[in-house]
């Protein structure tokens, strides 16, 4: 269950989430099972955040900052995701079928079983992904 204080300081929006992180770099967002579909954070950061289980589809997260972030069985459908830095990040078992990722860092991400069908992929950065996509 994500911890309620860190989803309250994301509702507030992306400039007032990213000052919370610039303030306490020390703090690992916790945000396990959050409910944030459809939600319009583009370029927030979540470097480093525990976002496993939750549901992000349809969220507009362009610019985004996922990098080493868990994002385990993570709903990303339809999301989109484009120019998100998605770096080191852990998708295993991930449902990003039909999300926008065009022009988005996957570099060195764990996609292990993630779900990629329909998903854009122009211009994404898939250098060094050390396992097997399924498509």
């Amino acid at each position: 269950m994500a911890n309620q204080e860190h989803l309250d300081i994301l509702k507030q929006g992306t400039e007032t989430w990213n000052q919370w992180r610039k303030e306490h770099t020390h703090i690992q967002p916790d945000l396990k099972d959050a409910d944030l579909i459809g939600n319009y954070l583009p370029g927030a950061n979540f470097s480093g955040a525990d976002l496993s289980f939750a549901d992000l589809s349809e969220a507009h997260l362009g610019g985004a900052n996922f990098s080493n972030a868990l994002l385990t069985e993570t709903v990303l459908s339809g999301a989109y995701l484009n120019n998100a830095n998605l770096s080191g990040a852990s998708l295993r078992r991930a449902y990003l079928n039909r999300a926008y990722l065009s022009g988005a860092n996957l570099s060195e991400a764990d996609l292990s079983e993630a779900n990629l069908a329909r998903a854009t992929l122009v211009e994404t950065d898939l250098d060094t992904i050390p396992i097997v996509v399924y498509w």
